[in-house]
């Protein structure tokens, strides 16, 4: 499983990384540390928790973080395989991204929770790039 430090976690997250820093130093998310001693969080304690700031900052004024091309980066936090289609959810700061997309496209990105993956959008369409 991916691990990501305070500083990647707080860019996912959309806030700095003082931010990120005093929300696992209050256990609002679980941290472990390397052999270098670097606090890292789980890919998936870090995709639950992004849930949960995305819902809280939901009626919040923050700026997004987004490009002039429409890129989200963020970490996937749900993926549900059908026979032949498949749909992955992506938290990208605030900002909860469902793309549906073909079962073959998700298993050749090899697309699971907790990773990072930025989600492009075009129009209605939303296409998963993996990180």
């Amino acid at each position: 499983m991916q691990s990501y430090t305070i500083g990647q976690a707080a860019r996912l997250l959309g806030v700095s990384p003082d931010t990120a820093r005093r929300w696992a130093d209050a256990g609002k998310v679980a941290t472990h540390r390397d052999e270098s001693g670097r606090r890292l969080i789980d890919g998936r304690d870090l995709a639950a928790f992004s849930i949960e700031v995305g819902q809280t900052a939901s009626g919040e004024e923050d700026a997004s973080y987004t490009s002039a091309r429409n890129a989200f980066p963020g970490i996937v936090t749900a993926v549900k395989l059908g026979d032949v289609a498949a749909q992955v959810e992506i938290q990208a700061g605030p900002h909860r991204l469902v793309s549906l997309l073909t079962r073959e496209a998700v298993e050749e990105l090899g697309l699971e929770v907790g990773m990072q993956a930025t989600a492009r959008v075009k129009s209605t369409s939303v296409h998963i790039d993996r990180t």
